[in-house]
């Protein structure tokens, strides 16, 4: 009995990807063994760590698709329940994630942000977030500067690029396109923590069936690849059951 080591590739550097990149990037949703609102989305959710919170959050894992970043990870998370309300009482948090989540979903199938046609409102209509899993879209990577110095900055989603910005049509086509940094200021370092940060507490990934997001090569239509029957999910998003 042997190991071959040859066929993995090599070990990466702890290196952050630079701040501005823009990459193809799929979605994974890490279970946290909280309820979601949709029967879809059982054990989907995650408590926030912080006590007497009430906030829900989805624990996103975001691996870059291709590129020179291939395989890298970041993590974040999205409010999608409690935390602060706005004048009429909705969680300010969700709003942020809804409009978050829609521009991934218009990201991903080449959908323009100002189509309300049927045809397109059809297609961002979800069973429950877990749909959302496996979803592959364009995004611009920034390093978010941590406030404590015991922890290292981390990659976060500075945005989802819609396919009307001419980042989308070059990354979609495969050329690189040169990073745009942010130039955010650094804040000011925090007093120190003794719980460790979200990033950090590892989830076993989520088994649930779900469907096989793919923006497409170099596709501008921004179709989804069609996938095989057997891959449908009965009653599943309207873009899997055309």
């Amino acid at each position: 009995m042997t190991f071959d080591m040859n066929d993995v590739a090599p070990q990466q550097a702890g290196d952050l990807i630079p701040d501005g990149t823009f990459a193809k990037v799929t979605m994974s949703i890490r279970k946290g063994g909280v309820d979601g609102m949709s029967e879809v989305d059982r054990g989907l959710l995650k408590s926030s760590n912080q006590p007497g919170s009430d906030v829900r959050m989805v624990d996103a894992e975001f691996t870059v698709a291709e590129g020179p970043f291939a395989r890298r990870k970041f993590w974040q998370n999205f409010t999608v329940q409690g935390g602060k309300l706005d004048e009429q009482g909705q969680s300010v948090g969700w709003k942020i994630s809804k409009s978050q989540f829609r521009a991934m979903i218009d990201s991903a199938l080449g959908l323009n942000p100002e189509d309300m046609s049927d045809a397109a409102k059809a297609k961002r209509v979800l069973r429950g977030l877990a749909d959302l899993d496996g979803i592959t879209f364009v995004a611009k990577i920034q390093i978010e500067p941590n406030r404590n110095p015991a922890y290292k900055d981390a990659n976060k989603l500075d945005h989802v690029v819609l396919p009307t910005a001419p980042e989308w049509q070059k990354v979609m086509a495969g050329e690189q396109v040169p990073a745009q940094p942010s130039n955010r200021p650094r804040p000011a370092a925090a007093g120190p923590v003794s719980a460790s940060p979200a990033w950090g507490q590892s989830q076993p990934a989520s088994s649930a069936s779900t469907p096989a997001w793919s923006a497409g090569s170099g596709q501008s239509s921004g179709q989804l690849a069609a996938p095989s029957e057997a891959a449908k999910p009965a009653g599943g998003p309207a873009w899997l059951n055309p």
